[in-house]
């Protein structure tokens, strides 16, 4: 039987979940930069490297 972690990663690694994944990170960007305002480009690189760690990698999301 599969553990919990099993299955949000499998569920992070399928097309659903990078979707899921994406939009909570591209939401969390807009708020950040909303919050720190001249900081985008930081904000970008953290978004996209959360991205990276987290799901398949892919942008659908943007």
């Amino acid at each position: 039987m599969a553990g919990l972690g099993d299955k949000a990663k499998d569920f992070l690694n399928s097309d659903k979940g990078e979707k899921a994944s994406d939009s909570a990170l591209d939401k969390a960007a807009q708020f950040a930069e909303g919050k720190a305002g001249g900081h985008a480009d930081q904000i970008q690189k953290g978004r996209d490297a959360a991205d990276d760690r987290i799901g398949t990698g892919g942008d659908e999301g943007r």
